[in-house]
């Protein structure tokens, strides 16, 4: 990815014919969307923005709102307020058109067991208004895609996990959209599979702009170029994933003490933001990498004599910065680390 005046631009670009401009055109833009169910807000002044040839993921823990914003997207469930526009049309205004742009797999797919891969496809295709001439075509084209192509005369009942998800993507991209959205679409497979169906994921995106729902950390990781982060129906979090890890102080440090100080006296050291305690004498410091604090931390040992016998440079993992993100404050702390 590469930033041109602090927007993000994809590094896969669709076509040699198309203008710097018209990539850099978002292809899907919601602004400040909610949805309310009678008192309940599911879903508060949400906002994203998608590019052709990048995977954003949509992420967050099970009634964050992520349903109900992909249905929204998606032109299944109008929102209470906002506003949503795919390739410069407004879903709302003019909803069959801004659909026709959008390809989209629900968490459960919507397959018909009893029909061959090819007949579910063209029912699929002719649902989205494919013209008759270009039928076939099309068909063939998504089943390329998705590595069908030999699957054609099978029924779906009698296909893999994988292979019937790899037919749900065909049918959410045999209308050839410009925005395909993937509600939790590796849910239930194996590891095989589940690799298989993010490469496809990521093939995807050189063609499409591809919005992907999803609760697995690791697969945000593998597949995603940016990511949002919703907790209780609002948006807490929004840029790359790189920058992601570099949340709650960015870097760790782990420290172990033969005759620990105060949590206190480790936050007061220069740089450190924060500090958990991970067992008996032991401590994970985050701190700012502008303001490293291994030279305070290493002299403070030894003249207060906290007897220094770990010092070690830890990552922050995604799953730390997500639940520091998305935990709520009435919610028990997570535990980050047991003594061996």
């Amino acid at each position: 990815m590469h930033a041109v005046s602090g927007t993000l631009v994809p590094r896969i670009l669709s076509s040699n014919n198309d203008t710097l401009e018209a990539r850099l055109e978002p292809t899907l833009s919601a602004r400040h969307l909610s949805r309310h169910f009678g008192a309940r807000h599911a879903v508060q002044d949400v906002s994203l923005t998608l590019h052709r040839g990048e995977v954003l993921g949509l992420l967050g823990p099970n009634g964050a709102g992520k349903t109900t914003t992909m249905q929204m997207l998606t032109g299944n469930l109008a929102p209470t307020a906002g506003e949503i526009v795919v390739c410069g049309v407004d879903l709302l205004d003019r909803p069959s058109q801004a659909k026709a742009r959008i390809g989209y797999l629900p968490e459960t797919p919507p397959l018909y067991r009893d029909f061959s891969v090819d007949e579910y496809l063209q029912t699929a295709a002719r649902l989205h208004r494919v013209p008759r001439l270009r039928l076939d075509e099309a068909v063939i084209r998504a089943k390329k895609r998705c590595g069908l192509i030999e699957m054609g005369p099978r029924l779906i009942g009698t296909l893999s996990k994988g292979y019937q998800q790899r037919v749900g993507i065909a049918q959410a991209i045999v209308h050839d959209p410009d925005v395909v959205v993937l509600d939790e679409p590796t849910v239930g497979l194996d590891p095989n599979q589940i690799r298989e169906i993010r490469s496809l994921i990521r093939e995807l995106a050189a063609d499409h702009s591809v919005l992907l729902s999803t609760r697995i950390l690791p697969e945000v990781e593998a597949v995603c170029d940016r990511v949002q982060i919703l907790s209780q129906g609002r948006v807490v979090y929004a840029d790359t994933i790189a920058a992601l890890k570099q949340q709650r102080g960015g870097h760790a440090l782990t420290v172990s003490l033969r005759n620990p100080p105060t949590e206190s006296d480790l936050r007061a050291l220069p740089g450190v933001n924060e500090v958990s305690a991970l067992a008996a004498g032991r401590f994970r410091l985050y701190f700012d990498p502008a303001a490293d604090p291994v030279d305070a931390l290493v002299r403070a040992a030894v003249d207060r004599g906290w007897g220094l016998r770990e010092l070690a440079p830890v990552e922050t993992s995604l799953e730390e910065v997500f639940v520091h993100l998305t935990q709520r404050e009435d919610d028990p702390p997570a535990a980050t680390e047991t003594s061996a």
